[in-house]
C-alpha cells in the first residue's frame, strides 16, 4: 500500500511533463503543416535550386585535350 504514495506523485510528473511537451510542440508550429511529409515522395528533388551552381567533375590523369572531350561527353549525358 505505501508503494502508491510513491507511484501516485510520479505518475503526475510524468504528465506534467507529456502536457508541457505537448504544449511546446503546439507553440512551435509543428503541427502546422501534416501534408507536406506525405505529398513531397511524390516530388522530384532534383530540380536547381535559385544560387546553385553544378560542380563540374573532376577529372585526374588526362590530358588538357582529353579532359576537354570528357566535359563535353559528360555534358552530352555520356558516362566517363
Amino acid at each position: 500500500m505505501e508503494i502508491i504514495y510513491v507511484l501516485i506523485p510520479i505518475a503526475m510528473i510524468f504528465v506534467a511533463i507529456a502536457i508541457t511537451v505537448f504544449f511546446w510542440a503546439v507553440k512551435s508550429e509543428q503541427f502546422d503543416d501534416l501534408d507536406r511529409q506525405s505529398v513531397s515522395i511524390l516530388f522530384d528533388e532534383n530540380v536547381d535550386k535559385p544560387g546553385h551552381t553544378p560542380v563540374t567533375p573532376l577529372v585526374t590523369q588526362l590530358d588538357d585535350n582529353a579532359t576537354q572531350q570528357a566535359i563535353k561527353d559528360q555534358q552530352k549525358g555520356m558516362p566517363l
